[in-house]
């Protein structure tokens, strides 16, 4: 199927976008686009993982080489920023964390509830930091996009303060959750909790500060 998805000239790059693209359409493209990063994701476990000869190795390379040089026939020229229709339709689809066409992203599927928010994630061998455990780094990355999430609470926006991390324990590749709720609000100031727990319990805590921009609407008016 020929793609109507708008060309890069036509949308912009970066920031926050306005783009007309009615919402079927995007919905579309990114379902082509997630199955695509999917695949990469898959390629990148079998990178690190592979124990097949150089010479395997090279014509693999080689071919992805040729791969790459497709895919860059037609390309934004910057990153993707995120972009909203007339609908507020949003997407982020370069986003490091929920990005469906970013390969670097687990991706985390954040689940809105009346209290915070929650993520199920399996980590497998490209958040690897110690052996057989995530990255401190992956750890806080994940962090502080559910803790920014639950401050903006689909309604506003928000962007790390200040974000402190205590790692009580290695936390195991494999399937974890994620949960965030905001504590209080003091103005532009939006305080948030979160853990990362496995099967065993938390093995990630934090909070943070999350502040609006100066100029729009705060809880206390």
């Amino acid at each position: 199927m020929t793609s109507r998805f708008p060309d890069a000239g036509a949308v912009g790059v970066g920031g926050f976008v306005r783009d007309d693209t009615p919402t079927p359409e995007v919905d579309r493209r990114e379902a082509v686009m997630a199955s695509l990063a999917g695949t990469v994701r898959e390629l990148v476990d079998a990178t690190i993982r592979t124990t097949v000869a150089d010479d395997e190795v090279h014509r693999v390379r080689d071919e992805l080489a040729a791969l790459v040089d497709r895919l860059r026939a037609a390309q934004l020229p910057g990153p993707a920023g995120i972009r909203y229709n007339s609908e507020m339709r949003a997407w982020n689809w370069g986003n490091a964390v929920v990005g469906a066409a970013n390969a670097i992203a687990p991706p985390l599927d954040v689940v809105h509830g009346p209290s915070g928010c929650h993520a199920d994630v399996v980590l497998g061998a490209a958040y690897e930091g110690p052996p057989g455990l995530v990255h401190g780094g992956v750890s806080a990355m994940l962090l502080d996009h559910i803790m920014g999430v639950t401050a903006s609470a689909m309604r506003r926006t928000t962007f790390t303060g200040t974000l402190t991390m205590r790692y009580r324990r290695g936390t195991p590749l494999g399937p974890l959750r994620l949960e965030a709720s905001i504590v209080r609000e003091e103005g532009r100031k939006v305080f948030v909790v979160a853990s990362i727990s496995d099967a065993d319990g938390v093995t990630v805590e934090a909070d943070g500060v999350f502040i609006q921009p100066a100029g729009t609407p705060t809880a206390d008016g």
